[in-house]
């Protein structure tokens, strides 16, 4: 495996590469729709990964739709207070999130990198992730973090990623993500970043969505590492 080229910082993704808050999210979304009975089964929940809040819940209503037959029509504000309540499901299971929730082999890379003289930031389209960075005590690990509060453009638009590189002060190129979406590795490879792909294959099948190197998760990521930086 190749050493990855002149780049001098790597740009996480949070939900579900550092901790496992993509369960966290998923279970909301489903108790949101269990109430409502709308169908959402683990497939439509894949496609949530990277996803912004009102994609997934467009997502998760087409698919209930085309799959299920489902037809209700929601109303802009009924659709946003759907959203509002999953989100407030999700805020509130967020208290039990503690470093121990942090998947394994994540630190141990972080900290790898940084001795290795990298920078290191998150770039996360959640707008509760500087939550989830305290809870997790990784804060200062951190030169940098761009969250969804401050972003306009959901992935796969590189925004979040370009602007988590302008904090840094480097050129988009001296960046790698690594991301566990296929959106996400979409919105680095557009913004001309090394994506690291981190999940099943299968979920980066698409061209544009095919990150330069992939790993099955962050531990086996972390265990080629001195091999790569």
């Amino acid at each position: 495996m190749e050493k990855i080229g002149n780049v001098k910082a790597v740009i996480f993704d949070l939900d579900g590469v550092i901790t496992d808050t993509s369960s966290l999210h998923t279970h909301a979304w489903r108790r949101m729709a269990d109430e409502e009975n709308i169908p959402f089964d683990d497939e439509t929940a894949d496609k949530l990964r990277g996803v912004s809040r009102r994609k997934s819940l467009e997502t998760i209503l087409k698919d209930a739709k085309d799959k299920y037959n489902f037809d209700k029509n929601y109303t802009q504000e009924e659709f946003n207070e759907l959203m509002e309540r999953k989100n407030s499901y999700y805020v509130q299971s967020l208290s039990a999130v503690t470093p121990e929730n942090t998947l394994p082999g994540a630190k141990e890379l972080m900290e790898f990198i940084k001795s290795r003289g990298y920078k290191i930031a998150v770039g996360s389209s959640s707008k509760n992730a500087e939550t989830v960075v305290k809870n997790l005590k990784i804060e200062n690990e951190l030169d940098a973090m761009v969250n969804g509060t401050e972003i306009t453009h959901s992935k796969p638009n590189p925004e979040v990623f370009q602007k988590t590189a302008d904090k840094l002060g480097l050129a988009y190129e001296q960046c790698v993500v690594v991301e566990d979406a296929a959106s996400g590795v979409k919105s680095a490879n557009a913004g001309g970043m090394v994506s690291v792909g981190i999940g099943p294959e299968e979920r980066f099948k698409d061209n544009h969505g095919r990150p330069n190197l992939r790993f099955d998760d962050m531990q086996s990521f972390n265990a080629k590492k001195e091999e790569i930086f």
